[in-house]
């Protein structure tokens, strides 16, 4: 289940290790198509020219391989979609669920990279 966005896709929990242990800064939004998410992925296809430093990726929501975000002891009590794990050297820095503004998104990039 790929999304049809403009950034790169993690397909599965195996990438997902991957892309988080290759890479020092990493933000990724695992949602769905969804009215909540969509505006996260834009902020993110927008910023990532401009924090050439930071891969960002999406994973969809509904993949049973997205249970590695799911399930993160920080998104335990998350309500809303999208889930936006934030690492750095392979681990967690910052959770957010819902949506989020371009402000809000630069805001801990700026504060966890």
């Amino acid at each position: 289940m790929i999304l049809p966005t403009n950034l790169k896709h993690i397909a599965d929990a195996k990438e997902h290790a991957s892309v988080i242990s290759e890479n020092e800064n990493v933000m990724v939004c695992c949602g769905r198509m969804g009215p909540m998410c969509i505006p996260v992925y834009g902020v993110m296809e927008e910023l990532q020219n401009e924090y050439k430093h930071v891969e960002f990726r999406d994973m969809a929501f509904d993949s049973p391989e997205a249970a590695v975000i799911r399930n993160l002891p920080e998104a335990r009590s998350f309500m809303g979609l999208p889930f936006v794990i934030y690492y750095k050297n392979g681990k967690v820095v910052e959770a957010k669920s819902s949506i989020q503004s371009k402000e809000q998104v630069v805001e801990v990039l700026d504060r966890v990279f």
